[in-house]
């Protein structure tokens, strides 16, 4: 779905909505698809299965019926519901009302589907192997594009789709965020410089390939790095036979030193003693590029491969130490600066973090991606554009502006007064807005989405420096760049939202108890929604927050729905 630009006097002012008087979202529901709907219910019914067992099961389900039927999924939802023992025509008419009113909190019929196929339904053949789903997550606004850098606006203009777009537009920005030397900007008082995360979410075949171009970008850049290394290698071999033919005739001479290994793009797959030994090498700086997310997941996952802990403190440029065994010596990498884009399907999201709480969770942009249901014309006469051509045209190009910066001095780029003003209300609300929907854990995410967004400016900043050609020790953000930026900004916590409510939560058994937890223990053994809702209160948790954790604990049978509108803890439970 696109959207408007986004405009910050409109974000900052928005009124509250609230709730109570949303407007259910209608959709049209053909007879093909009712028939269909009808015929998995009364199977259900045939067979008294009870699908709503668990009040999450049956919210979501309500959620599912209401965002793609609207007033229409009412009934359905009644008769799903008669199937509990102790259904209440009250509770469950008051039930589907919330949930048309909540705008169906991004679930789709996808979730009825999977509870009615766990329950043993025959789904195959269904609308939803039968017609596109509906995306969950938004693609950027379409007239956000007109206003790139002209280098970028090149590098999308052969997109086919949104997505597509949208993916390109990503990628690019965060594999040249590795190639900007000696610029930075000052960031919560700390230098910071241009380096990002990305990780592009998509199931098989959905299209996320085209990411493979952004790396062609970088192709002349990775040349001068493994020249210099070539170079470097052939200068020590020819010392290691002069060492060699005179060390018996003299006692001082001293071996030749091993040279660095140069190179932009750092393997993924790698122990963390050789990770970081190239990232030394290479001073520091460096590129992952990796299109299966298992391969950096699997390292993570061995007992020598684990350099998460470096990944996570190159995010922030925190020195990294490390030991190397052979030359018994300790090493300081000071002021890292790591760049990273790793594609792969939902389940790699989840290999690669495993819990809601794991640091690389928020260090990292993600995008997803709907796999589109239509086979694409790979032969189409009006698009005869080689693309490996076409990016390796855009990185000789860039390869200009790199070497421009690699003999600059210093650039700081700079935001004004009041750009700086809106920056933080921008993202004062959006923590606000984010903390109600998601736990304490979703804090994280959303500060650092401050620091991304600044960075991103940074780089659209950089780029106007090939349209203009001047380079000074200053350079202040265009009121456009800084706009673009707080769109994509906006964009991308709605991704990283959905991709967060879907990581379990593991906060039990903590040593520090956040507010979540805090809150669990607070509860009763057994309790109801208005007794949660007074420790809520009495704890200072919003009502909408409160429902959120509920939700989550249910999903992590941490409690149990024992019957309508009463809860019992799982260790409590007989």
């Amino acid at each position: 779905m696109n959207k408007k630009i986004f405009n910050p006097e409109e974000w900052l002012h928005k009124p509250e909505i609230n709730p109570t008087n949303t407007p259910a979202i209608e959709m049209s529901f053909n007879s093909a698809k009712a028939v269909e709907i009808e015929q998995f219910i009364t199977n259900l019914e045939e067979r008294k299965i009870d699908l709503t067992d668990a009040y999450s099961k049956w919210r979501d389900i309500g959620f599912a019926l209401a965002s793609e039927l609207g007033e229409e999924g009412r009934d359905y939802f009644h008769r799903i519901s008669t199937l509990y023992p102790e259904y209440n025509y009250k509770d469950c008419d008051h039930q589907y009302s919330a949930c048309l009113k909540s705008k169906g909190s991004g679930i789709t019929l996808k979730t009825l589907f999977y509870h009615l196929k766990n329950a043993g339904i025959n789904i195959a053949n269904t609308i939803q192997k039968d017609r596109e789903i509906a995306a969950n997550v938004p693609v950027l606004p379409d007239d956000l594009f007109p206003q790139l850098p002209d280098f970028l606006k090149r590098v999308v203009s052969v997109a086919e789709a949104s997505e597509e777009r949208d993916i390109l537009l990503l990628g690019s920005i965060v594999c040249l965020s590795a190639c900007l030397p000696n610029l930075f900007g000052i960031y919560h008082n700390k230098k910071v410089y241009a380096n990002l995360f990305l990780f592009v979410s998509a199931k098989a075949s959905a299209g996320k390939g085209r990411l493979v171009h952004c790396r062609q970008l970088l192709t002349p850049i990775h040349k001068q790095y493994r020249e210099e290394s070539k170079r470097l290698r052939s200068q020590y071999e020819s010392d290691m036979v002069e060492y060699q033919a005179v060390k018996k005739k003299s006692e001082t001479i001293e071996k030749p030193k091993s040279p660095p290994e140069k190179m932009l793009l750092i393997p993924a797959n790698n122990s963390a003693t050789g990770f970081f030994q190239l990232l030394n090498d290479n001073e520091g700086k460096g590129m992952i590029f990796e299109t299966e997310g298992d391969t950096i997941a699997s390292a993570f996952k061995s007992d020598y491969g684990n350099y998460s802990d470096g990944f996570r403190k190159a995010f922030h440029h925190e020195t990294i130490s490390y030991y190397r065994r052979t030359d018994r010596e300790y090493v300081d990498i000071e002021s890292p600066c790591l760049s990273a884009l790793l594609s792969g399907t939902p389940k790699q999201v989840f290999n690669l973090i495993p819990d809601a709480e794991n640091g690389l969770f928020s260090r990292f942009i993600f995008y997803s991606m709907n796999l589109k249901p239509v086979w694409a014309d790979v032969f189409d006469a009006n698009n005869s554009t080689n693309l490996d051509d076409y990016f390796q045209a855009l990185g000789s190009d860039f390869y200009q502006l790199y070497q421009q910066l690699e003999k600059s001095q210093p650039i700081q780029i700079k935001l004004t007064a009041a750009q700086k003003q809106t920056f933080s209300e921008v993202f004062s609300n959006a923590q606000k807005k984010y903390l109600e929907e998601n736990s304490d854990e979703f804090a994280g995410t959303v500060r650092r989405m401050g620091i991304i967004a600044f960075r991103l400016m940074m780089i659209l900043s950089a780029l106007r420096i090939m349209e203009t050609g001047e380079i000074g020790a200053e350079v202040l953000c265009q009121e456009n760049d800084f706009k673009t930026a707080l769109t994509i900004a906006d964009t991308l916590l709605v991704h990283a939202s959905a991709v967060f409510s879907e990581l379990p939560q593991s906060f039990p058994g903590s040593k520090h108890e956040n507010r979540k937890e805090r809150f669990f223990n607070s509860l009763p053994e057994s309790f109801s929604r208005q007794k949660y809702l007074g420790v809520a209160i009495s704890m200072g948790i919003p009502d909408k927050t409160a429902q959120g954790y509920i939700s989550g604990y249910l999903k992590d049978n941490l409690i149990h729905r024992d019957k309508q509108d009463e809860y019992i803890k799982a260790k409590a439970r007989i």
